[in-house]
């Protein structure tokens, strides 16, 4: 008897084993397809992953191992990029085409493998190549470790909210028309959100009824929305009816939280919210619409959503509206930025470098160059310190690793070559050069770098995404930055970590990090057409001392050029 029961003991071992050994890896595949999107109001084939628009949620915990099988099946190469993992020493598998990775070609796969260390929230994936990522993205959801508590209430349920653009033609024919002109692609016709436009936009839902995406809530209770701005080129305004919102969180870290009516979002960040269902019962409109603070031209349709109590009819109950801010409403965006105050906890401390090895000065902007084919004999082309990033054919990551020589140099300016009011009219010459060149970084060498907005053609807001790393936005302000004043005012103590922030219009950002991570990262504006035109640049992080503060070797499957 005691030989049948160790028996029966051990083929429950082996039954449970396989579970335990899974249980912190999670497995997902994405299939990449074209399929006709029935909720929005077209017909055309969509790339899609899964057949979803957004696509499926990546659900893990901080310190799982996720694997996810991306199948080509569009006439596209296709990438994904998961946006704000840190990707520790696994810079193949952060996803930029022909950075870290060559892309995956039609009828081909590839395995994305990675571990989430030291990271807990709401982040994002996205396509990342061409204008895929309009309809080809999705969030991701990391869950504290077993046993460890939000550092705030526990919320009664959770809801994700991705936001969105929509274009009714092929968004491919649109961007491959503007280059050929020179001009800047159509805007959308749509926002979405969680896929639907609403019954305020152009495009009625045809799925989900009237009020297109419905947030249904108990009276008493409180909900986290885990919100993602995945629109392309909008920057986008947050309101619910109503109701007050608690943030808790941006770009999966944790902030001080404070209480506001407006949310602004950029392309790239996720803001984790609280909404406690605090009325006793009815209906609460959702808005979502653009913030831009100067005359040029965006998606100015704003979309809509509900609050439906569950207590209330869907047909007899009053609707309760709000109206949008206005669209150049700068102090509203200004007052939520500077609410943003990283938690700075004993559990999680804000770990600002206070002294810099490597003082950067970037200006970011558009220029003009000529183009002969072009409509008016020009295009327009984004650029920092007037270098308009080229593309390389070979995967920059690639070359790197393998000292393959002539695919980039590393003499990227760290200040602009030559110096004008920034902030105020551009200089006569509006012509950027062109070229593939890097930054170089000591491993674990400390970063600042001054982001200024410049008015060449005109000022504008910029969401700059720094790939590989999380950096903290230590002082902000407007007009040209004076390194002599300036650095006096910076918050060193808790200010807000990020993965992408928005430079103020007419003025500028500075940014810290700890150049920890080994590998070729890459940094560009997240508006989709600013990186189109050559905003953008990398740099390239040295090995350490030893295996652990150095880059891994390529994956078996890694595409090849």
């Amino acid at each position: 008897m005691v030989q049948i029961s160790c028996l029966r003991a051990a083929v429950l071992l082996l039954c449970i084993l396989p579970a335990l050994v899974d249980a912190r890896i999670r497995h997902y595949k994405f299939n990449v397809v074209e399929k006709n999107v029935t909720k929005l109001c077209s017909t055309k084939p969509t790339v899609t992953v899964n057949g979803q628009f957004p696509g499926p949620t990546v659900y893990a915990r901080e310190g799982d191992t996720v694997l996810v099988r991306v199948v080509n099946h569009v006439k596209y190469n296709v990438t994904v990029h998961w946006h704000g993992i840190r990707q520790l020493r696994t810079g193949w598998n952060d996803g930029p085409a022909y950075i870290t990775q060559c892309p995956i070609p039609p009828r081909q796969s590839f395995v994305y493998n990675f571990t989430l260390t030291g990271q807990r929230g709401t982040l994002l994936w996205h396509a990342h190549i061409l204008w895929l990522r309009a309809t080809v993205h999705g969030a991701i959801v990391i869950l504290p470790k077993l046993g460890v508590p939000y550092p705030f209430p526990k919320p009664d349920k959770e809801d994700v909210v991705v936001l969105g653009e929509w274009w009714n033609s092929d968004v491919e024919a649109v961007v491959d028309q503007s280059t050929k002109l020179g001009l800047p692609p159509n805007i959308s016709d749509s926002h979405t959100i969680n896929g639907h436009t609403g019954p305020l936009a152009s495009c009625p839902s045809l799925q989900g009824g009237a009020d297109g995406y419905r947030l249904q809530v108990e009276s008493g209770k409180t909900y986290l929305l885990r919100i993602i701005n995945a629109a392309l080129n909008e920057e986008l305004f947050v309101k619910v009816a109503g109701h007050k919102l608690t943030i808790v969180e941006v770009d999966a870290i944790y902030t001080k939280p404070f209480k506001t009516d407006t949310i602004l979002i950029a392309p790239g960040q996720t803001t984790n919210a609280l909404l406690t269902a605090n009325k006793g019962s009815g209906t609460y409109l959702i808005t979502v619409s653009p913030f831009m603070d100067v005359p040029i031209p965006v998606d100015n349709r704003t979309t809509t959503a509900t609050v439906h109590y569950s207590n209330s009819s869907l047909t007899t109950t009053a609707l309760t509206t709000t109206k949008p801010p206005p669209q150049n409403a700068t102090s509203i965006a200004t007052s939520f930025l500077d609410s943003l105050r990283s938690l700075n906890s004993l559990q999680y401390p804000a770990l600002v470098p206070q002294t810099v090895d490597h003082s950067l000065f970037f200006t970011i902007g558009v220029g003009v160059n000529p183009c002969p084919s072009c409509i008016n004999g020009t295009r327009i082309v984004g650029s920092i310190n007037n270098v308009s990033f080229v593309m390389p054919t070979v995967a920059l990551l690639q070359a790197h690793y393998y000292n393959v020589s002539g695919v980039y140099t590393t003499d990227f300016p760290g200040t602009p070559l030559f110096s004008y009011n920034y902030s105020g009219p551009g200089p006569k010459n509006l012509q950027t050069m062109n070229g593939t060149r890097l930054y170089q970084l000591l491993y674990n060498s400390t970063v600042q770098i001054v982001l200024q907005d410049t008015g060449v053609i005109s000022p504008e807001s910029h969401p700059v995404h720094l790939h590989g790393f999380n950096f903290f936005a230590v002082g902000k302000g407007l007009g040209n930055y004076n390194p002599a004043s300036d650095p006096a005012k910076f918050n060193l103590v808790d200010p807000i970590e990020r993965n992408t922030i928005g430079v103020p219009t007419g003025g500028w950002l500075a940014i810290r990090f700890r150049a920890d991570n080994p590998g070729v990262w890459f940094m560009h504006c997240h508006f989709e057409v600013h990186t189109t035109w050559g905003l953008k640049m990398a740099f390239i992080v040295e090995n350490g001392n030893g295996p652990h503060e150095s880059i891994l070797p390529p994956p078996k499957d890694l595409p090849k050029c």
